[in-house]
């Protein structure tokens, strides 16, 4: 289990790298304007759809976390959370399956 623990906090830092790569490479190319970034979320139906979809998953995970930690005390485990909002799910659940199995 332990050497598992260290793939998940890989798995975080992918998750971090990879998808903000592409965002910082967008916002290079289009100005930093989160509204713009947004629109071009919904620019048709497949990205709304991968949009609402991660959105989802997100607040499953926000509620697992929260009600996770109030039982178990363990109150870093709450960083889980921004990194899912500001970074993604792709960054956030693996670096709570991290803190939570230590």
């Amino acid at each position: 289990m332990r050497q598992l623990r260290w793939i998940f906090l890989g798995l975080a830092i992918w998750g971090t790298i990879h998808p903000m790569s592409w965002f910082i490479t967008w916002f290079n190319a289009n100005g930093y304007d989160l509204a713009k970034m947004v629109d071009a979320w919904h620019v048709n139906a497949a990205t709304s759809g991968l949009v609402w979809d991660l959105t989802v998953a997100a607040v499953a995970l926000t509620v697992w976390v929260i009600i996770e930690t109030v039982q178990s005390k363990k109150w870093i485990n709450l960083i889980a959370i921004p990194a899912t909002f500001c970074i993604g799910v792709s960054c956030g659940l693996p670096l709570y399956i991290f803190l939570r199995w230590r």
